[in-house]
């Protein structure tokens, strides 16, 4: 589907000295962005790490190594994205190197998605990729977000191949929208969602834009929607589920996160350079150089709208509405013309999307490169923990989570979970909600399990060994000293505060290890 009548070009403006030097940029932006995954065995992700070590269940389930305390309850559930793909990489691979391949070619599929869906909708690729490089580390993605990080990568691709047949008989446009809906509901529910919301905006548009009747419209809105109700029912009919329940709405926090969201690590980097941005964007709209193609102005409505009504959290998954920023960021460039009047401006557009990107890029290396040190840190001390241990992770922070005030630090929270690979330990901080995740702890420990959650605040430990009361004590601490075998305590060094209970068995500059006395 071509929505304007451009012409196929891939310049900012029509100079060929101009194209050359846009397409050499975009290049090197592109290898410079990639390269993070690259060189570094472990991302320093927040959720990395646990989705990681479900990946070594996953992959050594129904071995005889196969962890003791965990079992894989499969089920249709829409979010098993890496689920599915990296125990099958993994024969080949290994599961740390497909783990890193599976986020490697999510990031692929975000920045080919954008460019493909550009391409499809104006006829040539212009803006999508610079965007797509600018958002690649937002804070989703440095957080781990991994399986919505892949589906939004299939969105953008499956938006393109409906735009391509939008105007194809209903057959082809069902089939299309079929094999999408699919891998989308296999992936990502929210991202499924993502693709949904975009591709009913654009046939509502059609549908003013032509002024098809309200019977056209109906049906080829139906088109879209029964691929997922029937999925929904089958999901139903097999005991799957979406997630957990209950909904929360934190409006306060909406006009925050658009200037949270460009980068995972440093709040002042992500409010510099989406600041930036902004000031960049309105002033192009205010000289008229930037300006919304009519389709885009009902999407740019109808994102905006669905951002102030999502809840923050859904079905058990929190930060849902922040996720619709960057899919916004990757979907909206399509549907935008510029028109830069000279190679000025040309240079200031890419100096402006450069200096965004590298800005990004570095707090990214900057955070990274240092933790290869403290994960294989991590991963030896798992060689002093007797083998088949329970873990308790604590922080010596003062929250439940997040565990740090420092973002920096948050890549560390999930680490001792790749103990249930290492040391076969169980470690209740793993994720295993049912409704997002194949695995779970086995009856005989699931008490002590808790689907999600941070490291717990070494305080609230120390209050418990002594008979304190605790307010809102967490079910799987209560008696931490007898159920436990050895402690994990992440954050700033503080001195053993239970000497006569934990003895200190290894330690760096992030994390100290004890091992929990038992009485005589």
């Amino acid at each position: 589907m071509v929505l304007s009548d451009w012409r196929v070009i891939t310049a900012w403006t029509r100079s060929g000295s101009d194209r050359s030097i846009a397409i050499v940029v975009f290049a090197l932006l592109t290898a410079a962005s990639l390269l993070p995954v690259l060189l570094t065995p472990i991302p320093a992700m927040v959720d990395y790490l646990n989705h990681l070590a479900r990946m070594y269940i996953l992959s050594r389930s129904g071995t005889p190594d196969a962890n003791p305390y965990y079992e894989v309850a499969w089920a249709l559930y829409p979010n098993l994205a890496m689920d599915l793909m990296v125990p099958r990489m993994a024969r080949l691979t290994g599961v740390e190197n497909a783990t890193r391949l599976f986020l490697l070619l999510s990031q692929l599929l975000i920045v080919g998605g954008a460019l493909l869906l550009e391409r499809v909708v104006k006829g040539r690729v212009h803006l999508a990729g610079f965007a797509a490089l600018m958002f690649l580390y937002c804070l989703p993605f440095t957080w781990g977000f991994l399986n919505f990080e892949f589906g939004l990568g299939v969105t953008l691709w499956g938006v393109a191949a409906y735009l391509t047949v939008v105007e194809r008989g209903w057959r082809v446009r069902f089939i299309a929208n079929a094999l999408f809906v699919v891998g989308l509901f296999a992936a990502h529910f929210f991202s499924l969602g993502i693709y949904g919301a975009t591709l009913g905006f654009c046939e509502l548009w059609r549908a003013h834009d032509r002024k098809a009747s309200y019977r056209d419209a109906a049906l080829r809105l139906a088109i879209l929607a029964v691929p997922v109700l029937l999925l929904l029912t089958v999901m139903h009919l097999t005991a799957g589920s979406i997630g957990g329940e209950g909904s929360t709405w934190n409006f306060a926090f909406k006009p925050i996160w658009l200037f949270r969201i460009m980068n995972g690590y440093n709040l002042t980097v992500s409010a510099a350079t989406m600041l930036a941005l902004l000031a960049s964007l309105y002033f192009a709209a205010k000289r008229g150089i930037l300006k919304l193609e009519p389709a885009g102005i009902w999407l740019a409505a109808g994102f905006s709208l669905l951002y102030l009504a999502i809840p923050s959290n859904l079905f058990g998954t929190s930060f849902v509405d922040l996720r619709l920023i960057p899919a916004a960021a990757l979907i909206m460039p399509a549907f935008c013309s510029l028109s830069l009047p000279s190679r000025r401006w040309t240079a200031a557009a890419l100096a402006i999307v450069t200096g965004i990107t590298l800005a990004n890029l570095a707090t990214v290396y900057a955070v990274w490169l240092p933790y290869r040190a403290d994960y294989a840190d991590v991963i030896s001390s798992f060689q002093k923990i007797d083998r088949g241990s329970r873990l308790l992770v604590a922080s010596s922070g003062e929250g439940y989570d997040p565990p740090f005030n420092d973002l920096t630090q948050y890549p560390m929270a999930y680490a001792p979970t790749l103990a249930v690979h290492y040391a076969d330990a169980f470690v209740p901080n793993l994720f295993t909600e049912v409704g997002k995740q194949p695995v779970r702890a086995r009856s005989s420990i699931r008490r002590l399990a808790i689907p999600y959650g941070g490291p717990v605040p070494l305080r609230a430990l120390v209050a418990i060994a002594a008979s304190q009361t605790v307010l809102e004590t967490p079910a799987f601490v209560r008696t931490w000293y007898r159920d436990y075998d050895y402690l994990y305590v992440l954050g700033p060094s503080v001195a053993n505060p239970l000497p006569d209970l934990l003895e200190e068995v290894d330690g760096s500059a992030r994390f100290v290890l004890y091992k929990i006395k038992r009485a005589p």
